[in-house]
């Protein structure tokens, strides 16, 4: 039998919780995990355990905000010639944002350090 994996603070996960999502919301939920830098496991939990979501910069974020980024600029150009922004980009351009929020206010605070 193979060793229990167990959870940051000691805990053995033994239920599995399944659930289907459309691909526009998986695409969405994609997204927001990306941004997050948690793994999709943490960032459901966090969410459906109204935890707060707190997001360290690194590497991984940074490159997931150039994508996203890179989304949005395509997605205005598209618009440029008709069109409306969907739920869906409104929800990540507000993500992005918080994220850039966050950021900010932690490098205010080193800085007065």
């Amino acid at each position: 039998m193979s060793a229990k994996n167990l959870d940051a603070k000691g805990r053995f996960r033994s239920i599995t919780v399944g659930f289907r999502v459309s691909p526009e919301e998986g695409d969405l939920l994609d997204r927001m995990v990306a941004l997050s830098g948690l793994t999709k496991q943490d960032y459901i939990l966090k969410r459906l355990l109204d935890r707060e979501i707190i997001v360290q910069g690194n590497p991984r974020v940074f490159k997931a905000l150039k994508h996203q980024l890179a989304a949005v600029l395509h997605e205005l150009k598209r618009l440029e010639y008709g069109g409306e922004v969907t739920g869906e980009m409104f929800a990540v351009i507000a993500q992005i944002a918080a994220v850039m929020d966050g950021m900010k206010e932690e490098c205010e605070w080193t800085e007065k350090k």
